[in-house]
This record gives structure tokens, sequence and C-alpha cells, in this order.
């Protein structure tokens, strides 16, 4: 009977092991990317806004909310002027949301900025 008892444990504890090392695999941990923004051309930007808030949708992501975009410094070299947080459902999310090819208002905007840091177009 002991032995029975003995293997009964064995199997639980076992099968308790292997349930933790699967729940374990399928838990994904959350991505996230912060940018620091500087706003050249505010129409451009109001133009790209709408765009990339629905590709990083489509990708599974969430804006987080900066208050405004605000930033405080409290150590460092001193603050970008505002800054954005984007969340992930997992890290794959996050690479294939940069790996799309960019719109026709990127293009025109990057070419904008080219321009106006006095690089070639």
């Amino acid at each position: 009977m002991n032995r029975y008892l003995m293997t009964l444990l064995a199997g639980v504890a076992i099968g308790a092991i292997a349930l933790q090392g699967l729940h374990a695999q399928g838990a994904k941990q959350k991505a996230y990317a912060i940018s620091e923004i500087d706003v050249l051309d505010a129409s451009a930007l109001g133009a790209y806004l709408p765009g990339a808030r629905k590709a990083i949708a489509a990708a599974h992501g969430r804006t987080l909310g900066t208050a405004g975009g605000r930033v405080v410094q409290i150590e460092g070299g001193p603050a970008p002027k505002r800054v954005g947080i984007t969340e992930w459902d997992s890290l794959d999310d996050a690479v294939r949301s940069t790996s799309r090819k960019p719109g026709p208002t990127w293009r025109r905007s990057a070419k904008r900025r080219r321009r106006q840091s006095g690089g070639t177009s």
C-alpha cells in the first residue's frame, strides 16, 4: 500500500511540475518602445499620427499616456521635448510593426527632415 501511495504522490508531483513548465512557456512578456520626439513640422506630425496609430493598433500595440508628452528631467542630460511610449503584447508584435514599409506620408516627412537637417534626399 505504501508503495502505491508513494508512486501516486510522485506522479502528482511530476504532473504539477510539467504543468507549471507548460504554463511558463505560454506566457509572453510585453514589449515597450520609448521614443524621444522633437516636432519640426506640426502639420506633418498631424498628418502622420493617424496612420501611425492605426499601424500600431494593427500590430497589437497601444500608446500609453505620457501627460501630453511632457517630460520632467530628474537626472542626466537635457530632457527631450516630448516622449512617446508604446506597449505591444509581445516582442514579436513590436518587431513586426517596425518591419512594415513606411507609407507615403512618412516618406514625405522623412525627405523634409533630411532637407531641414542639411542631408540629401
